[in-house]
């Protein structure tokens, strides 16, 4: 049996041979792929520059005993950083007021975000001018608005507060009352009061958009069969905000963990409000101890990213169900 020099191998029956058509085609998709991500690639160079090789810094000096006022005596300690930031006492106490204040801030503006979304759903005159006063505190800046709450209305002397105490207690007879100093007598009920007066429009717009986002048809069916305002609040409305309470309070929660400058206007971290945040910047700026200070800076880091984690896989969600209901 002989076979013809040169005479190309023959495929086997039934199967395709690839074709020049079809290489072509798949390195023109690449290339289109690759042409559609190439204006992507400059903002992602960006961001890893400015946020992921900072952190790999940190972490490395995490690793280290480094004080910079005895830079000479720089040292690798290993993980054992990260076992001062869970044993040393400030540092308990400051996760400890963290959580604290977290908590009493994000269900304290949860809840009167919920109550003014309400009052928003309605129909009613103005409602346009005062929607645009109530997001307004939002929208300033943090120090502005610490400096606000501290000098305007905390001031014992001429703050707004406390003249308003006077004139209260002036309708009961009572002249010259005692003046209450705020930020001295209840210094962690002040940073909450005025962290919660900021992020109280940033619950209520992610609520009052929830609310509008009810199935308008199932409402109009709940009325006409005869349920009560709190009947539908409770059996439908309620349910419906499931989703957007969640989402308010984990974005609330990561933004608010890593707050620094309400405690650092109002009460320089003293008196007990001494957050991780502000422990973390008198540790490497007061102390100097860029080791201890840069553990403690990666455990808010992970931490904010498991928080982080599952904002996300609230608002997938989010979005799988407007789809589905589209």
């Amino acid at each position: 049996m002989s076979t013809s020099v040169g005479t190309p191998p023959r495929s086997p029956a039934g199967a395709p041979r690839p074709s020049a058509s079809h290489h072509s085609g798949r390195g023109g998709s690449k290339a289109r792929a690759w042409a559609t991500r190439a204006p992507l690639l400059p903002a992602l160079i960006f961001l890893v520059a400015v946020t992921q090789l900072p952190f790999v810094a940190t972490l490395v000096i995490s690793l280290f005993d480094w004080n910079s006022l005895a830079p000479d005596d720089r040292s690798f300690a290993g993980i054992s950083n990260y076992g001062s930031v869970f044993t040393d006492a400030a540092l308990r106490e400051s996760v400890f007021t963290t959580v604290l204040l977290t908590a009493t801030v994000v269900i304290v503006s949860v809840v009167l975000g919920l109550l003014l979304a309400l009052l928003l759903d309605r129909k009613f005159i103005g409602r346009g001018f005062v929607r645009t006063l109530l997001i307004t505190p939002f929208l300033l800046v943090p120090v502005s608005a610490a400096l606000m709450w501290k000098h305007v209305l905390y001031n014992p002397e001429y703050g707004l507060l406390n003249g308003g105490w006077a004139w209260f207690t002036g309708l009961f007879g009572v002249e010259n009352p005692t003046q209450p100093d705020w930020i001295s007598d209840m210094p962690l009920l002040a940073v909450e009061a005025a962290l919660i007066w900021q992020w109280t429009p940033f619950m209520m717009l992610i609520l009052l958009a929830g609310l509008q986002s009810r199935p308008v048809e199932i409402m109009e069916a709940a009325k006409l069969d005869g349920a009560t305002g709190w009947q539908m609040f409770g059996y439908l409305t309620l349910p419906h905000l499931r989703r957007y309470l969640e989402l308010g309070i984990l974005l609330g929660s990561i933004y608010i963990v890593q707050n620094f400058d309400a405690v650092f206007t109002l009460t320089s971290g003293g008196l007990g409000t001494a957050n991780l945040p502000y422990t973390i910047y008198q540790t490497f700026y007061q102390a100097h101890e860029y080791g201890l200070a840069s553990a403690a800076g990666v455990v808010v880091v992970i931490g904010t990213i498991v928080i982080a984690t599952f904002a996300l896989r609230v608002v997938s969600s989010l979005f799988s169900e407007e789809a589905n209901r589209a």
